[in-house]
């Protein structure tokens, strides 16, 4: 039996690649390619026991055993595929051959130097797919021989030295005589070449890849290549190229046309040429880039900021930027943009900040006066972008909300001192126009926070900070708290100055209750509000339920269910009183015995919820004493555990006016009803007659007195015919009265409740500062004085703005009371006594 030894190299990349055969490729597709041969091979029965080792890019066919002799077994495989083998098949009837390592070099140098010829355009035949498989298999050969001929070191440092000399010799030359961009070109071409060198030389060695050097740990075919050029090439000239590229970058901010694709060559060879790191890039490039960047915009924004309107300035400041971030997108890596970037905009932004925003005829201030929107969104997108940038803006964003606001102040109490406006109860028209041009004022610069400064929250920061100064001012007597409430009254209404759309009315009460939140004296305005929706409810002026119900509802997710809470039950109070009422005109109907022949109308109040109101045991006229005596009889068939207490200061009556030319119906309140109804009796009383028999003070008396004898209907005579009243003065029933209309109403002067407002609301932040001192103290045993302070006004804060004066001098009254006690040792020290 002989034993034949066959090598047959099956190689299905060369087969099937287009790219080694492609028309750039050092290898043609020959028309003696063995890939018929081979296939052939593979298709036929004859080499019966096969057994295929994998071998580079090839196979290895080995071990085939056969009866005939060596030569009768290639005879029929030529037979059999049709086609002749190479000078290594007939090499493998015999023993395999030594190859030296000087032969085998040689040959292999005539493979390197046709690839370099090639490169190089030197006319050369292209590389068949059977040299390729001569040079693989040559180095394969040379691996493979037993020690001492197994060159596998002495072949890897030829690899290296290949790349060397070919560098030395061709390369560096051809890049040294070129200056400029046509050395970058020059470089382009050089590296792509030598990744092609690189490429098809590690697959002639590959061998050395898949063994000699896996198992030594050593740097690849490939790594070693990109090494040689990295340390003979880019270490050579990378500079001369880093000072070329940034000069066409200059040239290119110039405004000149510039090979935009040649320099994203070129800068891809400074992150290849790291193997995976960008340390060249960045430390060989980048850095110096940055470097001319910073100096480039220096110089420009140092002539800008002189020549320029903040405006133009910034027009060009986001020009540059946006220029500079499509370099990046078209040929600098994307690692560098935040960089670059961050550069320029520190040259043109943040070292020139505050002379661009304080420009006398163009700066922020200005650009804020004129309203130039477009303007003031670009200096927030500019500034944005640069530390603290938005600081200064911001600032000078509330100054100018806040001068605006205090002239408004200012304008408004011009406006009422020139008009001498009387003090009233309803603040005077000058003060209702101020709160809308608040509120419109408000709705300007909330728009510029929402659309200029992208809602961000130094900028809603700076407005409420600049709305808290001004909406805290007073004007013309009157408290800004009180300005509010007076202006939703007189929107909620009926008959009240503010004529709004149903829609118009909900917008504007959203409004007023975002001012409301620059108020720090939140529960004085629920105290004024409270005051005047008692009136409205009350004396049936409220121009819709809905409206009422609906700003309840926005001052509670305003303030609070505890800022509503009595509001809220004076509403319902209303409801349940009309329901009452008809309960109690049922009750009349079914006992008409009982009907005291006066249409009465009773609205009965929960106590809790209201306004105090003084309680006086008027002496009623006995027509008025029925209906309160029908009313309680009524009222207690429902309940018998509630005590009702009349406050007759807020009832009204109509009462007819026999006078001489005609009858008239008068339309007046209880008081003066029964003031009126004395002169049934008498034609001619005494100012203390009047007074005794009604059982009223001397300040209802004179208010009502004033009314019916001094005001604009003189329902009685006063002797002497002053416009004051005084204790000395007689009146009689004016029979002579008359006017146009035969249903007049006469108001009765209105009490200025200002004062009591504020003495309530004093007493109740008593009671409020009491409450937080103890559940503050209860909670924490023992405090210090500082910090009780800050945790007391930290909790009261949001209804009001304790002052640390009072909130001492409730902390004494608590120690007087024994509810704390200070600490022996410490005097600042307080102790909570359980």
């Amino acid at each position: 039996m002989t034993n034949i030894r066959l090598i047959i190299f099956f190689y299905p990349d060369l087969l099937n690649s287009d790219l080694l055969f492609s028309e750039t490729s050092p290898f043609s597709r020959s028309s003696s390619a063995p890939a018929p041969t081979v296939r052939a091979l593979l298709s036929r029965p004859l080499l019966h026991p096969l057994r295929f080792l994998a071998l580079g890019l090839g196979f290895c066919v080995a071990g085939v055993r056969s009866n005939p002799s060596p030569s009768s077994a290639i005879s029929e495989i030529r037979a059999r595929a049709g086609e002749e083998l190479s000078w290594w098949e007939s090499m493998a009837m015999h023993e395999r051959k030594t190859i030296d390592l000087e032969q085998g070099w040689d040959f292999m140098q005539k493979g390197i130097t046709k690839l370099k010829n090639i490169l190089e355009g030197i006319p050369e035949t292209q590389f068949s797919s059977e040299d390729y498989m001569m040079l693989y298999t040559t180095i394969y050969n040379m691996c493979t021989q037993k020690p001492p001929h197994d060159y596998s070191q002495q072949l890897y440092d030829k690899y290296r030295e290949s790349f060397e000399e070919y560098i030395n010799l061709t390369v560096l030359p051809s890049l040294r005589e070129k200056h400029d961009e046509f050395m970058l070109r020059e470089l382009v071409k050089r590296w792509s070449n030598h990744k092609v060198m690189v490429r098809w030389l590690s697959r002639f060695f590959h061998y050395l890849d898949r063994y000699f050097i896996a198992r030594r740990s050593l740097p690849s075919l490939n790594e070693v290549g990109l090494t040689c050029f990295r340390n003979l090439v880019y270490s050579e000239i990378n500079g001369k190229v880093r000072d070329a590229v940034i000069s066409l970058i200059d040239q290119e901010r110039e405004g000149e046309q510039i090979d935009r694709a040649l320099l994203k060559n070129v800068l891809d060879i400074f992150v290849e040429i790291g193997l995976g790191s960008m340390e060249c890039y960045e430390n060989d490039f980048e850095a110096a880039m940055l470097k001319d960047t910073a100096a480039y915009y220096s110089r420009k924004a140092s002539n800008w900021i002189l020549e320029d309107s903040c405006p133009d300035y910034m027009l060009k400041a986001e020009e540059c930027l946006k220029r500079e971030k499509d370099r990046v997108s078209h040929y600098l890596h994307s690692s560098s943009e935040q960089k670059l970037l961050e550069k320029v905009q520190h040259e043109l932004l943040f070292v020139y900040a505050s002379q661009l925003l304080e420009k006398e005829h163009s700066g922020c201030h200005a650009l804020l006066h004129d309203d130039k929107v477009d303007d003031l969104s670009r200096m927030y997108r500019l500034f944005c972008r640069i530390p603290h940038g938005l600081d200064p803006v911001s600032q000078i964003f509330k100054q100018h909300i806040t001068a605006e606001g205090t002239a408004l102040v200012k304008q408004a109490e011009d406006a009422a001192s020139n008009k001498k406006a009387e003090k009233k109860d309803v603040v005077g028209l000058q003060e209702q126009v101020f709160v809308r041009k608040v509120i419109e004022l408000h709705d300007k610069y909330l728009a510029y926070v929402t659309d200029c400064f992208q809602n961000h929250s130094l900028f809603h920061k700076a407005l409420k900070e600049a709305f808290e100064v001004f909406c805290n001012k007073g004007v013309a007597g009157s408290s800004s708290a009180e300005l509010l409430a007076t202006f939703c009254d007189n929107i909620l209404k009926k008959g009240g100055s503010e004529k709004l759309s149903d829609e118009a009315i909900e917008e504007t009460l959203e409004k007023v209750v975002k001012l409301l939140a620059y108020i720090s004296d939140k529960d004085l305005f629920a105290e004024f509000y409270r005051k005047k929706l008692a009136r409205r409810l009350l004396f049936d002026k409220s121009a819709n339920d809905d409206h009422e119900r609906s700003i309840l509802t926005k001052l509670k997710q305003q303030c609070g269910g505890q800022f509503t809470s009595k509001m809220e039950g004076m509403v319902t109070d209303l409801t349940l009183a009309r329901e009452n009422q008809s309960g109690f005109e049922e009750y009349l109907n079914s006992n008409p015995q009982a009907n005291p022949g006066i249409d009465l109308t009773v609205t009965v109040l929960t106590t809790g919820f209201w306004p105090s109101y003084k309680s006086f045991d008027l002496n009623l006229p006995a027509e008025m004493v029925k209906c309160v005596e029908v009313f309680k009889e009524f009222y207690q068939t429902k309940t018998k555990h509630r005590k009702l207490t009349w406050i007759y200061s807020l009832g009204t009556c109509n009462i007819n006016g026999k006078f001489e030319p005609k009858t008239m119906e008068l339309i007046v309140t209880t008081y003066q009803a029964s003031a009126l109804l004395l002169f049934n009796a008498s034609d001619r009383l005494s100012y203390s007659e009047i007074m005794s028999q009604l059982n009223l003070t001397d300040d209802d008396v004179i208010r009502l007195l004033h009314s019916l004898s001094c005001a604009k209907y003189k329902i009685l005579n006063k002797e002497p015919n002053t416009k004051t009243i005084s204790p000395t003065d007689y009146f009689e029933f004016n029979s002579k009265f008359t006017d146009k209309m035969r249903r007049i109403k006469i108001p009765l002067p209105p009490v200025d409740e200002k004062k009591k407002v504020v003495e309530d609301v004093d007493k109740d932040r008593r009671y409020a500062i009491d409450a937080s001192i103890v559940r503050i103290m209860k909670s924490r045993k023992t405090l210090g004085h500082q910090q009780l302070v800050m945790e007391c006004v930290e909790q009261l804060n949001r209804m009001f703005k304790p002052d640390f004066r009072a909130i001492k001098k409730r902390i004494e009254d608590l120690i007087t009371r024994d509810y704390l006690e200070r600490d022996k040792d410490n005097p600042n020290l307080y102790r909570y006594l359980a």
